[in-house]
């Protein structure tokens, strides 16, 4: 079995990386133990509310990669381990028996060369499907610069694959990263998806990636703008049809001279990720999103910085605005507008029906009438209100605070 210390040199590693939640994929239960089907992991959470968890550990943190933000960079004067295929999967398949975990996220730094790491890491997935009949998902990050058959053989036996691009620009890689670049991890997604559409169309017997790609990029350690990011991430849904986009505040786990000495915070990346939400089911474009600066606005969230410089196409009427356009009132979110399109079909919406549905009307009720009645503000007294009905400016609530409070302030929608 792996040893306790070299377990904590590579748990601790390997705890920085975000892109590792997921809603499960459809590799079934074979007559092994395990099974990665409509589950989520890493503490995810499962539509019947279940919490899943998955061991999250590098194969090795001895890096010959020189990563300035990465604390397992070659010239950072941290412990080192290494573990074998082996080790990793009895550590997997007795945390499993043991109810610890679900599901496996395995990582490395680049030991001796790419294609070393990737080969194990291969090996480590393909001795877990194969030998231990282990069916839970696995999700695997891709080494940069590894030979493309290894990374397409590993495809086949991992659930979901990630290559972090970690820099929003091929200039920061450069400075940053400089044993990586876009194409070194651009390519090898652009083939797993390619890849995986030829395996889905030709209907192939197996599983490649059933639950798709994902990446991470560092917010702040780096002087790209807000809409640069988002607009790399509208790409990468586009062209290479990620599943998600995780951004990970800096935080300056290392001392370099060329990286920012404070961290991000994790303000602007709650904004990233409000954005990213508008990108996937709101129908935005970045180019919306984003102000005259390039930036997501602090203070606000993108959906009601976006409605305050367009208040000239509000207020909408809620019983004939197409669906695209209720995406877009801030304060109805995804479902309440199918809800709403759905109810107007049989009568005519008010403001009460909309409470009904859980349309947040502190939001919603400046840029909307309902049945020809407006109830909102306009002008510069808008922002103020929009503003203070931010729930990064709300207070925590007591455990005695009364049911109608504690649920208008836990429902409330982009």
């Amino acid at each position: 079995m792996i040893s306790e210390e070299k377990l904590q040199i590579l748990t601790e590693s390997a705890k920085y990386d975000v892109s590792c939640s997921s809603s499960g994929s459809k590799r079934k239960n074979e007559g092994g133990m395990g099974n990665g089907y409509a589950a989520g992991c890493c503490h995810s959470f499962t539509p019947d509310g279940r919490c899943i968890s998955l061991l999250k550990i590098l194969l090795s943190n001895d890096c010959i990669f020189n990563c300035r933000y990465c604390m397992s960079r070659s010239d950072s004067d941290v412990p080192r381990a290494t573990a074998s295929p082996e080790e990793i999967c009895e550590l997997v398949i007795d945390f499993y028996k043991r109810n610890y975990i679900e599901g496996l996220f395995l990582s490395s730094a680049v030991h001796r060369s790419p294609d070393h790491a990737m080969e194990q890491l291969l090996l480590t997935v393909k001795k877990l499907r194969t030998e231990y009949q282990f069916h839970g998902y696995i999700h695997l990050k891709g080494i940069p610069r590894a030979d493309e058959r290894l990374v397409r053989e590993a495809a086949l036996y991992a659930d979901r694959m990630s290559f972090n691009i970690e820099l929003p620009s091929e200039q920061s890689l450069r400075l940053l990263a400089p044993q990586k670049s876009r194409e070194s991890l651009l390519l090898p997604m652009k083939r797993l998806q390619k890849e995986r559409e030829i395996f889905r169309l030709e209907k192939r017997k197996g599983h490649f990636l059933p639950a798709g790609q994902t990446t991470q990029m560092i917010v702040g350690a780096s002087p790209e703008p807000d809409g640069q990011i988002l607009r790399l991430t509208q790409s990468l849904y586009r062209a290479n049809g990620l599943k998600r986009v995780y951004f990970s505040s800096y935080v300056p786990v290392v001392h370099d001279s060329l990286l920012p000495e404070k961290p991000a915070g994790e303000l602007r990346e709650h904004r990233l990720y409000q954005a990213d939400w508008l990108l996937r089911f709101y129908g935005f474009s970045a180019e919306e999103i984003v102000d005259d600066h390039g930036n997501l606005p602090l203070e606000l969230d993108p959906k009601c910085a976006w409605a305050l410089r367009n208040l000239h196409l509000f207020p909408v009427e809620i019983n004939r605005a197409p669906l695209e356009v209720l995406l877009r009132v801030p304060g109805i979110g995804a479902k309440s507008a199918y809800k709403i399109m759905e109810a107007r079909r049989y009568t005519r919406l008010n403001f009460e029906d909309l409470k009904k549905m859980r349309v947040v009307l502190k939001r919603a009720r400046h840029f909307i009438t309902a049945d020809g009645k407006f109830c909102g503000a306009s002008g510069s007294a808008l922002r103020g209100l929009l503003s203070a009905g931010d729930p990064l400016n709300a207070t925590q609530l007591s455990f005695f605070s009364d049911r109608e409070t504690a649920r208008s302030a836990l429902t409330g929608e982009l």
